[in-house]
């Protein structure tokens, strides 16, 4: 069995499945509390879509950014592996604060939270890779387990914690989201004896060497591509991430939700990507397998162009939704459910392969701040995806939605169009397959 996985990667598995529960738990019902009226039997904060969409916005940019401090504080100070369980106990207490009563505990909810995913995400991931040893051919398979773990509870919180808010009461659902990350905890905890290896701080002496010793020129062609990709990850979710904000509260209003006379709470289609995710995964990468297998092109910048333009083309099934809607009924539900479907081939073809890609490329001095690096340009897509949202009160929505879907086919035809010269302008670090 000596293909068999480090038990390890089974510890950072379900860590990282409760940690999504908790956070996908959580964004599947922001704007849907923000939105709902103060009166009634299940009061929201009574806001106006603009307002609920900005500040979705820039919760999403800086969750995702405060990852640059989180890499840091792992790098040169703490590990990934304590600047993980730091983040564990900050998102946990900021969910938990979620629940309380009053304007001042929901600020500050989200201020932990924001903290708290800074400091798990970008580290736990590159633990991930920390579990294999250059080359190891397990690394690209090992973050497609891990990729399934935050699927599984991506998939699950919306059911679990969407239906508790849109049925009980947001702030019982504000707690299931902070439980779901104590387990993630006690996960964590329990199998730190399988992680004894990884995600530990560098000496104080090695790391001061690793600081004053350049980068060497191969190092620095991977770095050129990494941040190529980053760019690239900023528009991706900046289109991706419509789906808990603007497509959330358009779901709500203007799709029809009743099937054989019961109407499917909102917050559950917050489910249907990562359920796609968890049948689509293995096609997908079968798929590059047998691309790969011909010899034909199958690199990570590749990979990600396509995805980009595969994402945008969903939007077309929601532009079609809401050509519907303007016509005084509400649209189809197949139309909803066709564009999450593009949308999850799309990251398919993007986000575990930049994962993977970031372990294998970044500079072993770096690793943490590059993953770190990684999502801030997530977060920085999502700040954009919260405003292009806001812009759909004021434009429309089918403006809005054809807009995205002509920006990421422009887009990618551009990074294709390109690519040969982006290609060689890695001079030859792309050649690393992902």
């Amino acid at each position: 069995m000596k293909n068999r996985h480090p038990k390890g990667l089974i510890v950072l598995f379900f860590t990282e499945m409760w940690e999504r529960f908790s956070f996908y738990g959580m964004r599947a019902i922001l704007v849907l509390y923000l939105t709902q009226e103060t009166i009634g039997e299940n009061p929201g904060l009574g806001w106006t879509k603009a307002d609920a969409l900005s500040l979705y916005a820039w919760y999403m940019g800086l969750v995702y950014g405060m990852s640059i401090p989180g890499g840091i504080l792992a790098d040169r100070l703490l590990g990934q592996k304590k600047t993980v369980l730091v983040g564990g106990v900050l998102i946990a207490a900021g969910q938990l604060t979620l629940a309380v009563p009053g304007i001042e505990t929901f600020y500050a909810g989200l201020a932990l939270i924001i903290s708290g995913v800074g400091c798990l995400k970008p580290n736990i991931s590159t633990m991930v890779g920390g579990l294999y040893r250059e080359g190891d051919s397990r690394r690209d398979s090992g973050f497609v387990i891990f990729y399934i773990g935050i699927n599984i509870g991506a998939f699950a919180a919306p059911l679990a914690v969407g239906a508790v808010g849109e049925l009980y009461g947001w702030r019982y659902a504000f707690g299931m989201a902070g439980i779901g990350m104590l387990l993630g905890l006690a996960v964590y905890l329990w199998g730190q004896k399988h992680l004894k290896d990884v995600g530990l701080r560098t000496s104080p002496k090695a790391a001061e060497v690793d600081k004053k010793t350049p980068l060497t020129p191969v190092e620095r062609d991977r770095v050129i591509v990494l941040l190529i990709s980053f760019l690239i990850v900023v528009v991706f979710w900046a289109a991706y991430e419509q789906a808990g904000g603007l497509m959330n509260l358009y779901t709500k209003e203007k799709i029809n939700r009743v099937i054989f006379d019961w109407k499917i709470p909102t917050s559950w289609f917050q489910s249907v990507p990562a359920a796609f995710v968890i049948i689509l995964g293995g096609v997908v990468a079968a798929f590059w397998a047998r691309r790969s297998k011909k010899g034909k092109e199958n690199s990570s910048l590749f990979k990600m162009a396509l995805g980009i333009m595969i994402t945008g083309s969903g939007f077309l099934f929601m532009s079609g939704a809401a050509m519907q809607a303007e016509t005084g009924v509400k649209a189809m539900l197949i139309f909803l459910v066709m564009a999450y479907l593009l949308h999850v081939v799309g990251e398919l073809c993007l986000s575990p392969v930049a994962l993977s890609f970031i372990t294998k490329l970044a500079p072993a001095k770096y690793a943490a701040s590059m993953m770190g690096l990684y999502f801030a340009a997530t977060g920085l897509g999502g700040l954009a995806a919260g405003k292009v949202g806001e812009l759909a009160t004021r434009a429309g929505e089918f403006e809005v939605f054809t807009g995205i879907f002509v920006f990421c086919a422009v887009f990618g035809l551009l990074l294709l169009v390109f690519f040969k010269k982006l290609k060689a302008l890695t001079h030859g670090a792309e050649e690393i397959k992902s």
